[in-house]
């Protein structure tokens, strides 16, 4: 059934937005009038390969609004307020309606009136969430749609805002450790380009006049100094073509496998990365199961959160190894992907029956130590490329001086 986005007056006189499903744009306009909302504007919304809608009238498309996207904290503030909502014992089309009207968020908004016209339609807040897979994931649709069949809705938005708001915290955690670096060696490496291309080769020109025997030093610096100024666009050429080959071979399932597998072993930047995958597989399947999800289906949506095929595939080898009848934690130890302590709080969450809450605590050790290397990592990284720097700089400022020193004692 089509989709309009309509903006229009309440019975109150108040502006108002939104969507609305309807055969034809009369029928649009006629349900709107049903629901004591005047429109005053309409416009057809076709679905993009992404899952958003967009409008097909150019006059009503809100180009901000169509880039606008949910952050997690803003999916996890809507999920506690749906929570509270829920809880209250009010109807569902009512708790998402006073959602509509309290969120600014264009995007938000829209995706928001869809999931309310289909729960007015009849459906389920799950299966209307699933419509919308790049805000709301696996994850969260299980989630709800598990907590719609206990009767305990309320209490599962609040594991799953709890868990969004963990998740993005340490994804900001991973962000704020890869950011530095990244800025700071790109400065530096056009800081270099400039240095070699332009400065360099303007101070060694008194060399050209002199005729002298230069050190070796100077001629290294002069031969870089004029690949530099003479092909810098094969540079850049090189770069970029080492970048997307880069991203065709990881691309690849064989090459994805082969990178994953590479990343791990980095020296201290493979740990930190595996610590937070296993945050999230540890955060995630504890979520899932205390939310009543079967732990077959569990493990198949967390394999999807680790981001790493490595711990994908033992991920999936332990499904099939618990489909056969053995433990958790069994498997997991097998593939040698999981740490011993992880593995031992996952036996002991089994025997003693509290594995959820063993995972949590896993995850939040886990989280602890991420935390740690992070402020390690931004501490260690901030000296390490000035003494960079300034060892190229130095060698710079050798290698011009050097003869220098030698003209003048020819000179004297």
């Amino acid at each position: 059934m089509p989709v309009y986005a309509y903006k229009g007056l309440n019975d109150k006189g108040r502006n108002v937005a939104g969507v609305v499903d309807a055969d034809t744009p009369k029928a649009a306009r006629q349900k709107l009038r049903g629901q004591g909302v005047f429109p005053t504007g309409l416009a057809e919304e076709t679905q993009t390969e992404g899952g958003s809608s967009r409008s097909v009238t150019q006059s009503s498309t809100d180009i901000r609004a169509y880039f606008e996207r949910i952050k997690p904290q803003d999916l996890a503030l809507l999920t506690r307020q749906l929570s509270t909502l829920v809880g209250a014992g009010l109807p569902l089309v009512d708790c998402l309606g006073a959602l509509i009207e309290q969120v600014e968020n264009a995007a938000e908004k829209r995706i928001l009136s869809q999931v309310r016209e289909h729960v007015v339609e009849g459906g389920n807040l799950a299966d209307a969430m699933g419509m919308h897979p790049q805000v709301f994931n696996d994850l969260y649709v299980n989630m709800v749609r598990a907590g719609e069949a206990s009767g305990a809705l309320d209490i599962v938005l609040i594991r799953l805002a709890d868990y969004t708001e963990r998740a993005a915290d340490l994804r900001a955690k991973v962000r704020s450790a890869t950011t530095y670096p990244i800025v700071m060696g790109s400065i530096s490496f056009s800081i270099l380009l400039f240095l070699l291309s332009y400065v360099v080769p303007n101070i060694t020109k008194i060399f050209q006049d002199t005729h002298q025997e230069l050190p070796g030093i100077t001629l290294v610096l002069l031969a870089v100094s004029d690949f530099t100024a003479n092909y810098w666009w094969l540079i850049v050429i090189s770069v970029v073509a080492a970048y997307l080959g880069l991203r065709a071979w990881v691309g690849t399932p064989k090459g994805r496998l082969k990178f994953d597998s590479l990343t791990l072993r980095i020296p201290y930047f493979g740990k930190v990365l595996k610590k937070v995958a296993l945050a999230r597989f540890a955060r995630t399947l504890s979520t899932l199961l205390d939310g009543g999800i079967p732990l077959l289906q569990s493990l198949d949506i967390v394999k999807h959160v680790v981001n790493n095929t490595v711990l994908q595939n033992a991920i999936e080898d332990g499904r099939v190894s618990i489909r056969e009848g053995h433990s958790v934690a069994e498997p997991l130890k097998a593939s040698g992907q999981f740490p011993p302590l992880l593995v031992h709080m996952i036996a002991v969450g089994e025997r003693s029956g509290e594995l959820e809450s063993m995972l949590a605590r896993a995850a939040d050790a886990y989280d602890n130590e991420v935390e740690a290397s992070v402020n390690a990592l931004s501490s260690i990284m901030a000296p390490v490329l000035v003494v960079f720097m300034g060892g190229i700089v130095a060698f710079m400022v050798i290698a011009i001086l050097l003869p220098i020193f030698e003209l003048n004692q020819v000179v004297g």
